[in-house]
């Protein structure tokens, strides 16, 4: 009987110990299972921690600033961080400083804006010898090394512009034009696409080209200077976010209120202008699109991936009838 008890003693203690044991096991898969999923499953969804510099054209253009929105937040999913500069008031020549600046302080990557300039090809080729990748946004540098462009294909946007104006100002073709900038390459390619658009249209000819300095108030005076200069006008156009909200007042300056005026771009007084009637139509670039998408691409190089020559956002036409209330100011 003493045998027997020893034996049934021995099974409860082993019994016992397998039971503690499965326990350990089953805490210890659960325990696992928890770290497994506060880790990232792949190389592409572990943290870079990078640091980049976006250099702007302008810096608190609204524009650039939904670019920088756009790449801050994709910079902040992937550990990474983004620092913006750029002038306060347009300047190539400051954005080249800019540029070899940021070289100097050696970031993990640049996403700066083509300017077409011999000495801004040598600086990209110098960051990219230091092994700084550098992709452009908004404008090209297709001569230089950078990895990529992203951004609007310029030319086709200032054609569609061209073909939306010959479309909606019938018995209105002379033309007059108001420029961001005569340095800056994304204006001129608009500028061209915009020939282009209405090359083939009877009666459509650009009677002035002028210069706001991407400047609301100087697209207002330059407007206003042409339309008394000029009073065959009967349609402006302005390349630039600014421009079409200052051409407005200055077709009120100058009373010239048949005037029809188009834009790029839908900043709130160019959104406000469309839904007060005093703009015609907007193209509408995807700012926010760029700043994310330069970003992500960004995080596949640093993974090893190979990059496109380019990747071109869309845009789209913003007029009374693609005005929603929710866009209005």
């Amino acid at each position: 009987m003493r045998n027997k008890g020893w034996t049934f003693g021995l099974l409860g203690l082993f019994l016992v110990f397998c039971y503690v044991m499965l326990q350990f096991l089953i805490s210890t898969m659960h325990i696992g299972q928890l770290v497994g999923q506060m880790e990232p499953h792949s190389e592409a969804e572990k943290p870079l921690f990078k640091h980049i510099v976006l250099i702007a054209q302008e810096l608190d253009n609204p524009f650039w600033r939904t670019v920088e929105k756009g790449a801050s937040e994709a910079a902040a999913s992937r550990g990474m961080k983004i620092d913006y500069l750029g002038p306060i008031r347009i300047n190539p020549e400051e954005q080249m400083s800019l540029l070899e600046k940021s070289i100097a302080a050696k970031p993990d990557a640049l996403l700066v804006q083509g300017i077409k300039e011999p000495q801004y090809d040598l600086l990209i080729s110098k960051a990219i010898d230091q092994g700084i990748p550098v992709i452009t946004l908004d404008a090209d540098e297709p001569n230089s090394r950078r990895l990529t462009y992203v951004g609007t294909d310029n030319r086709e946007a200032g054609r569609r512009m061209g073909e939306l104006v010959a479309g909606a100002a019938t018995g209105k073709g002379r033309i007059g034009v108001i420029i961001g900038s005569e340095q800056a390459e994304n204006q001129q390619q608009r500028l061209e696409g915009f020939r282009d658009g209405i090359a083939d249209m009877p009666h459509f000819e650009i009677i002035d080209i002028r210069s706001s300095h991407i400047s609301r108030i100087q697209a207002a005076k330059q407007a206003e200077a042409m339309l008394k200069q000029y009073p065959a006008i009967q349609t402006m156009v302005g390349f630039s976010s600014l421009d079409a909200a200052g051409i407005a007042e200055g077709v009120k300056a100058a009373h010239r209120d048949g005037t029809l005026v188009f834009g790029f771009d839908d900043v709130a007084a160019t959104k406000q202008g469309i839904s007060q009637g005093s703009i015609k139509a907007s193209i509408v670039q995807q700012p926010y699109e760029i700043g994310s998408l330069a970003v992500q691409l960004l995080a596949s190089h640093f993974l090893g991936s190979a990059l496109p020559p380019q990747e071109v956002t869309g845009t789209y036409i913003l007029d009374a009838t693609t005005l929603t209330p929710a866009s209005s100011p």
